[in-house]
């Protein structure tokens, strides 16, 4: 027999002397000795995960009162389940849960009785809407999983638990539509969340890295979200959602390059206001990291292709700069990422000045000093606020990240570098699968259909949904 399946002992002060050993004798295991039907009994549980006033008032308090009645009817607002393995009654102790033991019995008790500290349900600050539900996740599995079939009150809606990590387990739920969900995407999820082998699970970016088709590409194949009526829309449009217990993050997938540039405003604003945001925020793809190089590849190689005015211009500006193009726009791309980097780790109010200042005095004086060229700046501006309109904040670090080659290729081949590059990032992209979906759809396999809900937004009755796709699929 292994460790992990010990019985109970016959007798209180083993089974009591077994739960400390396996506890390391820690200082918040708490034994509180009791008596029931004459016998010696036994409470335990850890005071930093359960509620004091619920033992003191639902366990306690009726097992010093109590008669003969059985445990179910002292209990019975408690949820009660009965155990005969210690190192499960062990391991449920770290839930919240605490342990009733008594003298002689070849069972004890399990009492749910954890502590409540959740936080208000309040709109996530990364994902703000106009108009729509403000509300998101906290980090209780259980409230998250109440807001999610308010959203979807359907008899078809199933979630699956599952336990992930070796040393320190967390509770990971799949949650999908049964009516709706592709099957085989179902069966890839359950199984590669079976084969996840690590100590501890800390948040879903873990579950994301072990699960992804294609780990070593830069492109996100999970959608992340904090809201549960984004949740709500994929389930009922057959994606699958997966949630870790203390996380407020929802994972969905499959999903496809197009998926990233939607948000919940798109459905709830007017389709021909909708198409045209949408529309932006997809031109914001192409500016966010093609602006730069075709900077450089016109002021190096292409200028011949500017307005003779406009020519004078851009070479004016460019006489103080003393190296390239390309260093050029890579000193203030690496400054403007540190600037955005000390923005977001400092409080909120010293980020909005460090933002300020960054913009204003360093911008100005970064050119007085012959350093860059304003031409550079307006470029480097026009870039920075295009990847803000990308929703995903995933999305948009890896459009950041991509204009850096894109910029190399241009310093050294011109247009011919930045047409190479697009190339094999197009090829990547129609290659690339998020669980067995392919990334491009609609565009690549080409599905006329699908562009109802791509580029633009079609009114909602003439957007129909596919069994187990998503609406542009």
């Amino acid at each position: 027999m292994t460790p992990t399946e010990q019985n109970m002992y016959p007798s209180l002060e083993r089974n009591v002397s077994y739960i400390r050993d396996k506890l390391l004798h820690t200082d918040d295991l708490k034994v509180r000795h009791l008596t029931y039907r004459g016998q010696s009994s036994a409470l335990i549980y850890l005071e930093s995960t359960v509620d004091p006033t619920l033992i003191e008032r639902n366990v306690i308090r009726p097992l010093r009162q109590c008669g003969d009645e059985d445990l179910s009817q002292l209990f019975f607002t408690l949820r009660l389940e009965t155990e005969h393995k210690l190192d499960k009654g062990a391991q449920s102790l770290l839930s919240g849960n605490c342990l009733f033991f008594t003298q002689d019995m070849v069972q004890f008790y399990v009492l749910t009785t954890p502590a409540k500290y959740d936080r208000s349900i309040t709109e996530p600050e990364n994902e703000g809407i106009i108009r729509g539900a403000h509300n998101g996740y906290i980090e209780d599995l259980t409230v998250n999983l109440f807001q999610i079939r308010q959203q979807v009150s359907s008899t078809e809606l199933k979630v699956h638990y599952h336990n992930i990590g070796s040393t320190a387990p967390r509770k990971v739920a799949v949650i999908y539509m049964n009516n709706l969900a592709d099957p085989a995407v179902i069966d890839k999820v359950e199984n590669r969340l079976k084969s996840i082998s690590i100590d501890s699970v800390m948040s879903t970016g873990f579950i994301q890295e072990f699960m992804e088709d294609q780990p070593y590409s830069i492109f996100p194949q999970f959608l992340n979200t904090e809201r549960p009526d984004h949740t709500g829309s994929y389930l009922l449009d057959g994606h699958v959602v997966i949630m870790l217990e203390g996380d407020p993050t929802a994972l969905i997938v499959p999903m496809s390059f197009f998926c990233f540039y939607q948000t919940p405003d798109d459905y709830s604003n007017r389709w021909m206001i909708a198409s045209f945001v949408r529309f932006i925020r997809l031109l914001s793809f192409v500016t966010a990291f093609q602006l730069p190089a075709f900077y450089i590849a016109i002021v190096a190689f292409h200028s011949n292709i500017l307005p003779i005015q406009l020519f004078f211009t851009v070479q004016g500006s460019l006489t103080r700069v003393p190296y390239p193009p390309l260093v050029e726009a890579m000193l203030l791309e690496l400054i403007f990422e540190l600037l955005r980097e000390a923005g977001l780790r400092l409080p909120s109010r010293v980020g909005q000045t460090i933002g300020i200042v960054g913009g204003l005095v360093i911008g100005d004086a970064i050119v007085k000093a012959g350093f860059v060229s304003y031409t550079m700046i307006i470029v480097v501006a026009l870039t920075a606020i295009s990847s803000f309109l990308i929703p995903s904040n995933e999305m948009s670090s890896a459009i950041r990240i991509l204009r850096f080659p894109l910029m190399i290729c241009a310093s050294i081949f011109g247009f011919i570098g930045i047409s190479f590059g697009l190339t094999i990032l197009f090829i990547h992209l129609c290659k690339l699968e998020s669980f067995g979906k392919p990334y491009l759809s609609p565009l690549a396999p080409l599905k006329i259909k699908g562009f109802k809900d791509t580029f633009l937004r079609f009114p909602i009755w003439a957007i129909r949904s596919r069994h187990g796709e998503k609406k542009h699929n």
